[in-house]
């Protein structure tokens, strides 16, 4: 009779480690999702195609420098990407936007223009119509959005991250021959404008190249009747969720100005960490730590959505080697060696959460960030707290009952109160960096989800059931009358595509060290209730045994 106490004793104590193993598993097995919305993408997925697709990241971008592609001539093709990662990108469901940009030597002028690019678009001596033919011919089907070249706002020519060496009106030629050559190459193209940096003009008080971009084309003659040479308009802004929504407004008002209406995509942005131990960083852009990076990732997806970008991306998927050489921070959201930064995972929970919005309005924008996104079914509030200070908001009930879900994906059930409003208690944001008034980066967010119809279940389906969206019009911003301060600081990070570094003279604000508690990204504890059942039925098992030995014996 010991021996079976003693048994029984010894598995209640390993049983544990038995259950609560099962939270701590880190890298669980990815299951390709069907209802990636197909607005949210990350650039470079390529790199880690299994990570990318278990955050449900639905496209991606490839550069084709055209120096490296063509570099032993006209005749010659080296993709950057091999078939068999454009097959694996295209078979786990994310778009291909390809990239054009570089002038390798055998092909560039006196002027340091791409030969012939006055010549006409059919002309063999135009080498850039040939590059731009030769890349949508060989992707028809495949790749079929086209970015022509990489911030050519950056004019300092000392700067890693200048790309452009031609005047406004020569760019103006190269957009016009590269619309022409694809739509002719490929009637399903859609070719989009560089993107623009928005800062290095206005760190110098000069009028954005955007607009005088703009300016250029409509000067020919030929442009309206070529639906002035772009189908989309592209942006990179990073780091401050306030200014990146007023650049976008601003590139909208940019556009209707002149009378041009087109979708805008935000492809690339973040607010890398400079304290993760792995990544070693001296010179940053600005004071981020990891956790505010996580914040930063759904905070700027909804700002976008409310500005009405029609995309958005990470920039990027996992560092690489050669990041060191043109960024001082890490960009990824997963580490050199594959480990995942908080930020992966504050992704992979947007990606549910945000998924199959068709509206998006900034309903506050002071102490406390608001955001609503109108989905198919549901309505989901996105909120956190702009001050070091914690934060109490009030949302107005349109359900009996609401699911609030933090930047980590944990929920709960919540009520409103007798004045039918839902009191949300927000922590207050670390706040290591200003930006005027307020800090650059909230605290946490967290996703008011309230059902369209009463029953609370339908509030939060399982991916099975949240809906596949397909390409439609771009969300559509509500406009808002709060008043949007402006920061302090403005700089822009590098990027490992094109370097973009800041304009030399610009200072980043102050950084303010007011720590706040930080979520945790520990697995929740397993119930004890079920601690108990599984205990309670090896007991049963065991006691069972050693009846019938006692009976046999």
């Amino acid at each position: 009779m010991k021996k079976w106490i003693q048994l029984i004793i010894i598995l209640l104590l390993l049983l544990p480690t038995a259950v609560f193993a099962q939270g701590e598993e880190e890298t669980p097995t990815p299951t390709p999702s069907p209802t990636a919305d197909w607005r949210f993408g990350i650039i470079e997925t390529y790199d880690s195609p299994v990570a990318a697709t278990e955050a449900r990241a639905a496209w991606t971008r490839v550069r084709f420098q055209w120096a490296d592609v063509q570099a032993a001539g006209a005749d010659s093709w080296e993709p950057p990407l091999s078939d068999s990662k454009i097959e694996r990108e295209l078979a786990d469901g994310r778009e291909l936007v390809g990239l054009l940009i570089g002038i390798p030597e055998w092909a560039r002028d006196e002027n340091d223009l791409p030969s012939g690019l006055y010549l006409p678009p059919d002309d063999p001596d135009n080498l850039w119509a040939g590059f731009v033919r030769e890349a949508v011919t060989r992707y028809d089907g495949r790749i079929n959005h086209w970015i022509i070249w990489n911030e050519p706002d950056i004019w300092d020519k000392n700067t890693p991250g200048h790309t452009w060496d031609g005047t406004v009106e020569d760019f103006a030629q190269l957009q016009k021959v590269s619309y022409i050559v694809a739509k002719t190459a490929n009637s399903e193209a859609v070719v989009h404008l560089p993107a623009f940096t928005y800062f290095w003009d206005a760190q110098y008080e000069r009028e954005q190249y955007f607009g005088r971009l703009l300016d250029a084309i409509q000067q020919d003659p030929e442009a309206a009747a070529y639906n002035h040479y772009f189908d989309v308009a592209t942006a990179h802004l990073y780091f401050q969720p306030d200014v990146i929504y007023t650049v976008l407004d601003l590139f909208r008002e940019l556009m209707n100005s002149r009378g041009i209406d087109k979708p805008i995509w935000l492809v690339e942005t973040n607010a890398p960490p400079h304290n993760d131990p792995t990544w070693e960083v001296d010179d940053w852009t600005f004071l981020v730590s990891q956790t505010e990076q996580a914040a930063f990732i759904p905070q700027v997806m909804a700002v976008a959505l409310a500005a009405g970008v029609e995309r958005i991306a990470i920039f990027k998927m996992q560092d690489v080697e050669g990041d060191r050489a043109a960024n001082p921070e890490p960009f990824g959201l997963l580490r050199l060696d594959g480990r995942r930064r908080p930020a992966y995972n504050t992704y992979k929970v947007i990606t549910r959460y945000f998924a199959g919005t068709q509206s998006a309005e900034r309903v506050q924008w002071d102490a406390v960030g608001m955001i609503r996104l109108d989905q198919i079914d549901q309505t989901t509030t996105v909120l956190f707290a702009r001050l070091p200070s914690p934060q109490m908001v009030q949302v107005p009930a349109t359900a009996e009952g609401a699911i609030l879900v933090d930047m980590l994906g944990n929920r709960r059930r919540v009520e409103p109160n007798e004045d039918g409003v839902f009191v949300i208690e927000l922590p207050g944001a670390l706040c290591q960096q200003t930006a005027g008034d307020y800090c650059m980066i909230g605290g946490q967010p967290f996703y008011l989800i309230q059902a369209a119809e009463t029953e609370l279940a339908t509030a939060t389906p399982p991916f099975s059931q949240l809906p596949t969206v397909t390409p439609t019009p771009s969300v559509t911003p509500t406009p808002t009358n709060t008043a949007t301060p402006m920061p302090t600081a403005t700089l822009l990070p590098t990027s490992t595509l094109t370097p973009t570094p800041a304009p030399p003279t610009a200072t980043p604000a102050a950084p303010t060290n007011t720590p706040v508690p930080t979520s945790s990204n520990a697995p929740a504890a397993t119930s004890m209730s079920l601690y108990f059942v599984v205990g309670g039925g090896i007991v049963l098992v065991v006691l069972a045994g050693w009846g019938v030995i006692r009976r046999r014996s």
